[in-house]
C-alpha cells in the first residue's frame, strides 16, 4: 500500500482488504458448503447436529455480509462497486427468503470460482474442470435440497441428483430425472446457463487450440522447407565449384614446349 500525507489510499485499502481476507473466505465458503450438505445427505441426523449446521451457515453468511459491506466503505468510487457488484448484492439479499435459499450457494461458487482462477493461473484446463466439478456437486445438493419430499418428485438421492445435474450441465437432457418444485427448476435454470457457457467456453479454447497447433505446425514445415531449399543451392553451388575448378586449373597451368628431335649422326 501507498501511504500518503493524509493516510493510505482508498484503492490501497480495497486491495489491501480483498489479500488479507482471500484465504479466510475460501475457508468459509468450503465450511458453508459442508455445512449446507451435511442435514441433506444425511436427513436423519440428530437435531442438535442439524440446528448447529444451520447456525454455522447463517454465521458465515452473515459474514459475507460483512465482507462485502467493508468492500463498499473502502471502494474510492461507492457507486462503480454497487454498479458491478448489483449480482453479489442480489444473491446475498434474495436468499432470505426461503423459496430462494439455494441461491445462497452462488455466492460460495462465485467464491471459489475466483480463487481457483488466481491459485490456477494460466492452466486453462485445471480451472474449467475445477468450475465444472463444483458446479455440479453444488446444484445437485440445491436440487436435491428442494426435490426431496415434494410430491412426484424423481430426485429423491444424492446419486440421482449427481446424474441429473452432470445430464443438465451437458445439454444432453434424458428425461429420466428433473425438477418438479419451483425452486428446483431456478435451480435447473441456472445450471443450464452455466452448461452454456461452459460448453461454448471449451469448444472456443478448443477450436483457438487446434488453429495454433496447425498453424505452428505450418510454421515449422515453411521454415524446414526454407532450410531445405538453402541446403540444396548450397550442395549444387560446390558441385558447380567442384566441376570447374579442373579446366580452370588446365588452362592456368603453363605450356609445355615441345622436345627437339635429336638428329641421327652419319659416320663419315
Amino acid at each position: 500500500m501507498q501511504a500518503t500525507g493524509r493516510g493510505y489510499l482508498p484503492a490501497d485499502r480495497a486491495a489491501g482488504w480483498e489479500r488479507l481476507t482471500a484465504l479466510p473466505l475460501t475457508a468459509l465458503s468450503l465450511l458453508f458448503l459442508v455445512a449446507y450438505a451435511v442435514p441433506i445427505l444425511w436427513p436423519g441426523l440428530n437435531q442438535s447436529w442439524i440446528q448447529a449446521c444451520h447456525v454455522t451457515t447463517m454465521a458465515v453468511w452473515a459474514l459475507f455480509w460483512l465482507d462485502f459491506c467493508v468492500r463498499f466503505v473502502l471502494h474510492p468510487d461507492r457507486r462503480r462497486f454497487l454498479r458491478g457488484h448489483l449480482f453479489d448484492l442480489a444473491v446475498l439479499a434474495l436468499p432470505m427468503l426461503r423459496p430462494l435459499r439455494a441461491l445462497r450457494l452462488v455466492t460460495v461458487v462465485l467464491n471459489l470460482s475466483r480463487r481457483t482462477e488466481v491459485w490456477v493461473r494460466g492452466r486453462l484446463g485445471v480451472y474449467v474442470a475445477a468450475t465444472t466439478l463444483l458446479l455440479v456437486v453444488v446444484a445437485a445438493l440445491a436440487a436435491l435440497d428442494a426435490e426431496r419430499g415434494a410430491p412426484d418428485a424423481t430426485i429423491t438421492s444424492y446419486p440421482n441428483a449427481l446424474w441429473w445435474a452432470a445430464v443438465t450441465i451437458t445439454t444432453v437432457g434424458y428425461g429420466d430425472y428433473y425438477p418438479v418444485t419451483g425452486e428446483g427448476r431456478i435451480v435447473a435454470l441456472g445450471l443450464m446457463i452455466g452448461g452454456i457457457g461452459l460448453i461454448g467456453f471449451v469448444t472456443g479454447s478448443l477450436a483457438t487450440w487446434i488453429v495454433d497447433r496447425v498453424a505452428g505446425r505450418d510454421q515449422q514445415q515453411q521454415a524446414a522447407t526454407a532450410e531445405d531449399v538453402a541446403a540444396l543451392r548450397a550442395e549444387i553451388a560446390a558441385l558447380r565449384r567442384h566441376l570447374e575448378e579442373p579446366a580452370g586449373s588446365a588452362r592456368d597451368r603453363p605450356a609445355v614446349q615441345p622436345e627437339t628431335p635429336v638428329q641421327p649422326v652419319t659416320p663419315p
